[in-house]
């Protein structure tokens, strides 16, 4: 089930790309938020995430400081493919959830570190061709 509300920037969700048309994702994939849309409320900004690295690392990737998937290894090293920019719906998106001691769900919002923020920009302005000042 999709979310109802637009999370808060920098936010990792978990996007199900299914019905995309290959080479686009076509699977579940940890997404950040990186904008909200302004006029449609059922629309974000994001950028993947992949524990593959890349075949050649450009100015648009960023590997991140740490895992942010709640229950992932921390030692894993995962890669924010900026080039990869996707605007998508709501029900796409679903908050990350450890279980309860009693077999409930518990949901985490994970957001990404200042640093991590500010790499991920880099990558997008890379990927955008966008100088910043």
């Amino acid at each position: 089930m999709g979310l109802t509300y637009q999370p808060r920037l920098w936010t990792v969700v978990q996007c199900d790309f299914a019905g995309m048309v290959a080479p686009e994702m076509v699977k579940k994939r940890d997404v950040v938020v990186i904008a909200r849309n302004k006029h449609n409320s059922q629309l974000v900004t994001v950028v993947p995430l992949s524990t593959t690295a890349p075949a050649r690392v450009e100015d648009y990737h960023y590997a991140l400081e740490r895992n942010p998937r709640p229950d992932g290894d921390p030692h894993t090293v995962v890669w924010a493919k900026c080039d990869m920019l996707y605007t998508v719906s709501l029900a796409r998106l679903e908050l990350y959830y450890t279980r309860t001691r009693r077999g409930g769900r518990q949901y985490v919002a994970q957001t990404l570190s200042p640093t991590d923020q500010a790499g991920v920009m880099r990558g997008v302005c890379a990927a955008l061709s966008i100088r910043m000042a």
